[in-house]
């Protein structure tokens, strides 16, 4: 059945408000759509609750902290590790309230290692990924910390079927080597596609053996990283649709093909004072690539149409109002699924 879902970020600052909000709007979805609600990130709390501060309040048995340009691994935990675990535990308690006697299809997002080493940096030198002993620690000890996290959701929503969506918008710089490093003159080397492969493996490996029953890689709006989630044990693609071309598409139909499934973030309705919200227009920028690159439409009921990250300073009710336009276009493209 085709699925709603979305990539973490919420306005606001209250996790109680914003999990009640997510959950309760995605559980009450039209019968041809499945709602999976998904667990919120808050990025107006600052540095410690957003992807990277959630991400680094994950990992196993590694420190991080604050510093100039961001944050970077320390050698003990600090007050800012501590308050970004705070949020991380704060946020496992609204979700406890809000899904409460919760059973169903839940959406973990969470930023994965290669982006979070594109972006942190180490205890002293250049970020993560100029490092490849540090890397590997990364992706070792983010696997465990998102492992979990899976657990600690089920724990405390026992009926939530638990799907990970590992964010990784930097993975197509980290594979091509356009990470800028820190004087920004020079690029730090890349990965090689089947190191990414295998890593991925591995993490979707860990998660699973502790409870999660898919795992989701998104690459932001770049289709170049595809070949890597082709490669891997992942169970689906997650992709920034609108824009990808011809060629981006043949790639998400090779995807396709080999059994994986297509999770589409889709870009928000353009909207008009006369007509309103353009619901079939979004739809539209599945519906129509994917019949021209020759896709059966019983596929579509395999597809998870994900809401993007709401826009800085977007209301909550902005965000509600995306959401539910999502799931409108998620009804059409559920009944070009049957027809």
């Amino acid at each position: 059945m085709t699925a709603v879902s979305g990539v973490g970020p919420w306005p606001g600052t209250d996790a109680l408000e914003a999990a009640t909000t997510v959950v309760g709007d995605l559980v009450d979805t039209p019968d041809e759509v499945e709602g999976l609600p998904f667990a919120v990130l808050l990025p107006a709390r600052g540095p410690w609750g957003d992807a990277t501060g959630a991400a680094v309040a994950l990992l196993a048995d590694l420190s991080s902290e604050l510093g100039p340009h961001g944050w970077k691994l320390a050698d003990r935990p600090g007050r800012d590790l501590e308050r970004a675990r705070a949020f991380a535990r704060e946020d496992l308690d609204a979700l406890a309230v809000a899904a409460h006697g919760y059973a169903g299809g839940f959406v973990l997002p969470v930023l994965g290692p290669f982006t979070l080493a594109a972006e942190v940096y180490l205890a002293r030198g250049d970020k993560i990924l100029s490092d490849p002993g540090a890397l590997r620690d990364v992706v070792a000890s983010s696997s465990e910390g998102i492992a979990a996290r899976v657990a600690d959701v089920r724990r405390v929503v026992p009926g939530a079927d638990v799907r990970v969506l590992l964010r990784e918008p930097l993975l197509a710089p980290v594979l091509a080597g356009a990470v800028p490093g820190f004087s920004g003159r020079a690029r730090l080397r890349r990965v090689p596609g089947p190191v990414v492969a295998e890593a991925l493996s591995a993490l979707a490996d860990t998660v699973r053996t502790a409870g999660a029953s898919a795992v989701g890689m998104h690459g932001g709006s770049s289709w170049s990283a595809l070949a890597a989630v082709r490669a891997s044990s992942v169970d689906a693609a997650a992709l920034a649709v609108g824009g990808i071309g011809e060629r981006g598409w043949e790639e998400v139909a090779g995807l396709v093909e080999a059994g994986k499934s297509l999770w589409a973030e889709l870009p928000s309705q353009a909207s008009s004072q006369c007509a309103g919200p353009d619901v079939a227009g979004q739809a539209d920028v599945l519906l129509r690539p994917w019949r021209t690159v020759g896709l059966p439409a019983a596929r579509l009921r395999d597809v998870v149409l994900l809401a993007g990250a709401p826009p800085e300073g977007a209301a909550p009710d902005a965000a509600r109002g995306a959401l539910a336009g999502l799931v409108r276009a998620a009804s059409i493209v559920a009944e070009r699924a049957e027809g």
